[in-house]
């Protein structure tokens, strides 16, 4: 039995005070539209490197590697910088929950990784062989994740339960023009000199404009919320609690993240793979590269983007879990259209579906999650919930090469990412079994009804 308190006449656990201190950290002051858009601003630059870097590294790596293997190297290099994502990311915004410093404790990592960012950037922009490109990459990731981790912590620290649906909303649409910003930016490039494309100078551009963003942020942006109490622990002890067990007690989290993993894996499909899907198909031609590329991800990014408030007025309506299982089935509706493409016109009908899924997906994932994590540990949490995105271009790659190589065969025929593409449905099925686990009611709502329940 559960001893307790009396206050008011209503009995409490004792365990009350720790959990009303975890929800404590939940905002209520309602946020102007600007501040909304302050908060989202660093997801431009972070999406910019993401949407140019893609196809620069799917046109690189096949010219430093042995034909026919392109897609296994790419695979490879997904795995090798996938436990940077997952180690770096969960551990420092961990951190930054405990930090106190006169900047508060999420700007600094951010200061720090985005000027490391540019550096390593250029260290890419100039590698000239596939294992100077990979370590680079990897050195990337560090420093992204670095300041990726603590900057997830703002929506749950700065946005009212009230908003999270159109903050989440504006996260997706700013992730979205960022995509369109650098897929434009390095394709560029291919307009220039299409036979032998030069990215360096745009590769460099992307750290520019993911830099500003980062200044920005942290000029703009105020901290909410005090910093968690070390209560005498060491750095090094705080660290290794972001891996501490007790999050797998958190059900709904751990199967939200999964389906997350899983969703953006489908999604990584396209993303990551439309290059050389759209190459060895033959569906455009080296003259028309420099011209569709760009305009696939500029398509699929503002089918997102439009997609994105709809979705979530829908949200706060009938509930985030229906509306990501909606999102699923047009995601592999999508894979399936793009998979038989004959024509580029077709694919492109595909690829915005994928882009109407992602939108909607994008609308309330981060709705869902801000509601069901602790509060007062936001930035260990959204760093945690952060391994799918990082995981799943890994994940995707795992699929999607292998299979590229193997049907493709040494000609690197079309049937390989056709073939791939098909196969990539299975994630979103998954995306949509495993959500199935999720208890999608606020965090503060269940904590509430526990205490009713043993009172």
């Amino acid at each position: 039995m559960i001893d307790a308190h009396t206050a008011d006449g209503l009995a409490i656990p004792e365990r009350a005070p720790v959990d009303l201190e975890e929800e404590a950290a939940r905002p209520t002051e309602r946020l102007p539209m600007r501040q909304l858009v302050q908060i989202s601003l660093y997801w431009l630059g972070i999406n910019a490197i993401m949407g140019g870097i893609g196809i620069a590294i799917q046109k690189r790596v096949p010219l430093m590697v042995p034909t026919g293997e392109a897609g296994t190297f790419l695979a490879i290099q997904g795995l090798i910088i996938l436990w940077v994502n997952i180690l770096v990311q969960p551990t420092v915004g961990m951190i930054s929950d405990y930090t106190h410093t006169k900047w508060g404790r999420r700007k600094p990592y951010i200061a720090i990784g985005a000027t490391l960012d540019v550096v390593f950037l250029i260290g890419v922009a100039f590698a000239n062989t596939y294992v100077v490109l990979v370590a680079f990459l990897l050195l990337l990731q560090f420093s992204s994740n670095f300041a990726q981790g603590p900057f997830q912590g703002y929506v749950p620290d700065l946005v009212p339960e009230k908003q999270v649906g159109v903050a989440s909303a504006m996260v997706g649409a700013m992730q979205t023009i960022g995509f369109i910003v650098g897929g434009i930016i390095v394709s560029l490039a291919l307009l220039v000199n299409a036979d032998h494309p030069d990215f360096t100078v745009p590769t460099i551009v992307l750290g520019v404009i993911e830099f500003i963003t980062a200044m920005a942020t942290i000029r703009w942006v105020r901290e909410g919320g005090a910093p968690r109490d070390r209560r005498g622990r060491s750095w090094f002890a705080i660290a290794r609690s972001a891996w501490a067990t007790d999050v797998l007690k958190e059900r709904s989290f751990v199967f939200l993240v999964l389906s997350r993993l899983m969703f953006f894996a489908g999604i990584n499909t396209l993303l990551a793979w439309f290059v050389i899907f759209l190459d060895r198909t033959e569906l455009v031609t080296q003259a028309q590269q420099g011209v569709l590329y760009p305009v696939t991800q500029v398509v699929v990014a503002l089918v997102t983007a439009g997609s994105t408030l709809p979705s979530a007025r829908i949200s706060d309506r009938i509930g985030r879990k229906p509306v990501i299982y909606v999102a699923c089935l047009i995601g592999a509706v999508g894979l399936v259209v793009m998979g038989v493409a004959p024509s580029y016109a077709v694919f492109l009908v595909g690829a915005m579906f994928l882009g109407v899924a992602s939108g909607t997906f994008l609308s309330v994932d981060w709705a869902l999650m801000t509601d069901i994590i602790p509060k007062a540990a936001s930035g260990r949490y959204m760093g945690i919930s952060n391994i799918a995105v990082a995981g799943a271009g890994t994940l995707a790659g795992l699929l999607v090469g292998p299979i590229i190589d193997i049907v493709g065969g040494k000609a690197e025929t079309g049937d390989g990412p056709r073939a791939a593409y098909l196969a990539a449905v299975v994630f979103f099925v998954l995306a949509a079994w495993l959500l199935r686990s999720v208890d999608p009611r606020p965090r503060s709502q269940r904590r509430m009804e526990a205490l009713v329940e043993t009172s």
